[in-house]
Formats: structure tokens, sequence, C-alpha cells
């Protein structure tokens, strides 16, 4: 089995596997204790801070251990948003943030705060005069991730800290994603990142507060962790979390250039040799192990089921893959296809042979799903018939993700080129996925309206 999911979680490093079985005869003990065994947690904790300041780039008194990422991401927001409240309730953030500061920012905006969300282009990167220009006078926090965790792409984390510190306004920055390939530049003020992501053990965040910033902790506070993380922590983790931080940061150069030819060989074998479908994210300005593509006609979930089968553990963003049914809120934010959306995030040490396979397994995988599903082949334009002037209406209401597009593409071919047609369909998907279809395809999205149900997609043939 080949796991190519390491965004969503990394396999435990076996520094880190070492480390956790030697601290656990060493860290057990209650390190505020002033007896031996106490002394010895201690030692443990004051190393492992300054390791992992070390490796993030500040003060150790500037870091604290959580016991999640999110946890590290919500601590920042609400203690920041509180000991600013003189200056302001206003919070901005990106499209394409994290699911944990989304939640964070609705619970703000539902206490009464007020939250800007500023837009990414098309590879899913913001532009940094687009975050200095959502900035206010009552702003008391910016938030912006170092690279997205769907699409890979790295954000001017440098030219937004100096537009925020311009301002006088704090940014965070969620390092979740890059903090193992090294540590983030620029002038941020807060930083937070999540051990699982780079071969720690789960359950060990990092929350950095740098000096000179105003924060006010929330909730009960105890003599730990500065009085930022109540309770006893979970030293042996800790210890683990930052020795494989340290691990894989000392490979990280040698390992993201392999990994990167690697990422490169399946952004180009894909396009080639899977038809219709979409490289999203920056080619350039990414991570080095995440790819993530599109399928059209494809249904995410089954697609993931397949590659399961043959043997790859790999992610989704598709809103088939979701409860909700809705599209993944990057991809909606990029404006890209979402069905059908494969996410493959390598770990480090990935074989190249893994990789060839891959590529070898997916056109067949692809290609089957899309036979059961019905979809059209890209090789059926029809003449059209002189009844289809008037403009047809397929009706999609009730169907889910990828039909709607595939009951589209199977009737675009008998529309006269210049002539419309209708679709009606009550999935959000649609909403995203029509447009997209539409440029991929060379047609043109004419527009939305409101129908007795759903909503109805206007699509002009254009080819």
């Amino acid at each position: 089995m080949s796991y190519f999911d390491a965004a969503s979680a990394a396999p435990l490093h076996p520094v880190a596997r070492e480390a956790l079985l030697a601290s656990l005869d060493e860290g057990w003990a209650d390190p505020a204790r002033p007896y031996r065994e106490g002394r010895r947690a201690r030692l443990l904790l004051d190393a492992a801070r300054e390791a992992a300041a070390e490796a993030v780039g500040c003060r150790p008194d500037e870091l604290v251990f959580t016991p999640s990422g999110t946890q590290s991401v919500h601590s920042a927001m609400s203690g920041t948003l509180a000991a600013r409240r003189r200056v302001g309730r206003h919070l901005v953030h990106s499209a394409v943030e994290h699911s944990s500061v989304l939640h964070a920012a609705a619970a703000h905006e539902a206490a009464g705060g007020t939250v800007t969300e500023v837009g990414v282009d098309r590879t899913g990167r913001v532009a940094a005069g687009d975050l200095a220009a959502a900035l206010r006078p009552d702003t008391a926090l910016a938030v912006l991730q170092s690279a997205n965790h769907e699409v890979g792409t790295e954000q001017p984390v440098e030219e937004a800290a100096a537009a925020c510190r311009e301002a006088g306004v704090p940014l965070l920055v969620d390092a979740a994603q890059s903090l193992p390939w090294g540590p983030v530049g620029g002038a941020w003020s807060l930083l937070t990142g999540s051990a699982h992501k780079w071969g720690g053990p789960p359950g060990v965040g990092l929350l950095v507060v740098r000096k000179g910033t105003r924060f006010a902790p929330q909730g009960p506070q105890d003599e730990r962790e500065s009085g930022r993380v109540p309770g006893f922590g979970n030293l042996p983790a800790v210890v683990a979390a930052v020795a494989s931080l340290r691990a894989v940061q000392a490979g990280a150069a040698a390992e993201g250039a392999r990994l990167r030819e690697l990422v490169d060989r399946i952004r180009a074998r894909v396009a080639d040799t899977v038809p219709d479908t979409e490289v999203v994210g920056d080619p350039l300005r990414r991570l080095p192990h995440v790819v993530t593509f599109s399928c059209l006609y494809v249904d995410g979930e089954t697609l993931l089921h397949e590659l399961d089968r043959a043997g790859f553990s790999v992610s989704s963003g598709s809103s088939c893959t979701s409860s909700t049914l809705t599209p993944s809120h990057v991809l909606r934010a990029m404006g890209v296809l979402s069905e059908g959306n494969v996410r493959v995030s390598l770990p480090s040490g990935t074989a190249e042979a893994d990789v060839d396979r891959f590529l070898d397994v997916l056109p067949e995988a692809v290609r089957s799903v899309r036979e059961q599903l019905g979809a059209p082949s890209a090789a059926e334009p029809r003449a059209a018939g002189p009844e289809a002037a008037a403009g047809p209406v397929v009706d999609a209401l009730g169907k889910r993700c990828p039909l709607p597009v595939i009951e589209l593409a199977k009737v675009i071919g008998d529309v006269p080129v210049g002539a419309t047609l209708t679709v009606l369909a009550d999935d959000e998907a649609a909403r995203l996925d029509i447009p997209a279809w539409c440029e991929m395809r060379g047609q043109e999205y004419v527009g939305e309206r409101a129908a007795e149900r759903g909503a109805a997609y206007v699509v002009r043939r254009r080819v």
C-alpha cells in the first residue's frame, strides 16, 4: 500500500518513535515539581522548547506546546482578538484558510465581531496588496497560512507581514504545512504548527506569540506554558514531536528537491494521460510534495475507492466526499473544478517506483469511474439538428456531482454553435463546476438565474 496523504497526517518519523520511547522513561513526571523526577522532566521540556524555537525561528519564551494545531489556531485568534478589543473587532483572513481559522472566525462574527475574507486568484494565491487593502483602523488581527493544505500554493507571508506591521496589525501565520520545510520568514506576530503534519505524534501543537504582541489567553488559566495552555502536557509526545521536526528540517533541502521532481512528473503525466483533467494550484510557488488535480465527469469518492483498491491512499476536496455535499471552500474560492478532485501529498522517503505505478494505474481508474457514470467520450461531437436551435433544457434536479455536468456534456453536441442551453440543478457544486467545465471545454458560461427549484445555469456553445 502506498500512502500519499502526508498533508493530512505524515507517517510517524523513525526519530519520533525513538524519542517517544526514550522519553517515556524520563518524561512521565510533573516538570513543575522540584524533586529528582520532576527536574528530569523539566530538563526534557526546556530542551524541547529550545530546539523547537530554533526550528521555528523564535525565542524559547515565545513558544508554548498545545494539544493540537487546531487548538493553537483557536487560542492564537481568541487571545489576540480579546487583547486588542479596544482597537476594534475586525478580523481579516484569506478565503482559503484551514477550517480551524474559518470556525474561529465564525464564532468571532457570531459574538458581534466583523470579518473580511480576502479572495485568491485561480492558483489559490492571495495578493499581498489585497490583504493590505482589507486592513482598517479597527482591524484587530489578520490571518494568513504559509502554504495551502489542499493545493500546496505558497502565500506571500513576508509581504503580508510587512503590510500588517506598517498598519500596526498583528499577523497570525498558520504554518502547519510549511514548517517541515523550514522556518517562516517575515515579521509575523503569531505562528502555529501541528506535529502530525511533519511525522511527529498526534496531539502536539505549537503556538508562538512574539514579544510585543498583545495577547490575553481566554478561559481558565494555570501556571503551565506561560498561562496559555492549561493542564498537564504530554511531555513524551512533545519531545518526539520536536525531535522529528529537527530531523525533517535537517533533510528538507535534499528531500524537498527529490519530491519536487516526483511531483513535477505527476503534474506532467496526469495532464498528458488523463483527458479532461485540470491540475490546480501554483505550478512554481508551491510545497514540494503536494499536487492536486480534478477530473471531469468523475465522482471523487468513487475515484478514491478505485485508487484505494489499487493500493494508493490519496485525499480529495471534492464535494462528493463531504457529508454536506458542498465543494471544498478552497476550490470554490479558486473558481476551479471541484468534481473528481484528487490531492496527492508524498511523505518523505516516497519511492520513485511507487509514483510511477500510481501514474500507470490512474488513467484506467479514471476511465472506469467515467464508464460507471455514463460519461461522454471526449471524441463524441455530433452534428446538431434544427430542432435544437430553441435551446434545450437539461433537467439535473436531484442529481449530485458530477451528474449535472455529465448531462450537460452529453447534449452540448446537439446545440448549434452560438445557441444556448440551460441546466437546471439544485446541487451546490454545480455553481462551481459548470463554469469550470465551460472554461476547460472552450464553451461560454452565460450566467445563472433563479429557478423554481435550485438554479438555472445557461451555457452557450462556442466550439
